[in-house]
């Protein structure tokens, strides 16, 4: 639909939105492909930072996909990534049509210290969001099991949390069915 680089610029509300969130490749343009069935939908990148405005894809004036820059390490100018990261704040704090947020998290490394702050943001301002744990294809099931644990004790106090903690790889396609499933309900 577009993509966006100042908050002038941000489309009318319109349809339920739901934001794809979390760190510099943690797999959030690689699993909005794999939930639209279409490879090149959003640019999926191994450079940390590639995403650096928010891509907006109108599904059917039904729902909007909203691709969001990632948060922390980037391979690009500070002032950049400050610029981008301002940008996603304000959008996640004062949009009415976004719905939910879908904080991906790499199942490998856990809930960092910044997804920490990405929920606290969210729980002060009142967005629903929901732990996608990404990559699920590089843990072993019982791994697996201890990732999604922790991160369901990881949100059990929050308010805005959705208590549902998912698992998907967009390599494999594991959670992919779910994950649309549970997105469908919102719209």
């Amino acid at each position: 639909m577009r993509g966006v680089v100042s908050i002038a610029d941000l489309p009318e509300p319109g349809p339920s939105e739901i934001a794809f969130a979390g760190r510099s490749n943690v797999g959030k343009s690689s699993l909005l492909n794999a939930l639209t069935g279409r490879k090149d939908l959003a640019r999926a990148s191994t450079t940390p930072g590639r995403t650096q405005e928010i891509n907006f894809f109108n599904l059917g004036n039904r729902l909007r996909l909203v691709d969001l820059p990632g948060f922390g390490y980037a391979r690009a100018a500070r002032a950049d990534a400050r610029r981008w990261t301002q940008l996603t704040k304000e959008y996640l704090k004062g949009r009415p049509s976004l719905k939910r947020v879908c904080l991906l998290v790499d199942s490998r490394h856990g809930l960092k210290d910044v997804d920490a702050d990405v929920m606290t943001l969210l729980d002060k301002a009142g967005v629903a969001y929901q732990i996608v744990l990404t990559k699920a294809d590089k843990l072993k099931p019982t791994e697996m099991e201890k990732a999604a644990a922790a991160a369901a004790a990881a949100v059990k106090r929050r308010p805005a949390a959705h208590p549902v903690i998912l698992h998907t790889s967009a390599e494999t396609g594991d959670g992919i069915a779910e994950l649309r499933a549970e997105l469908a309900m919102i719209a």
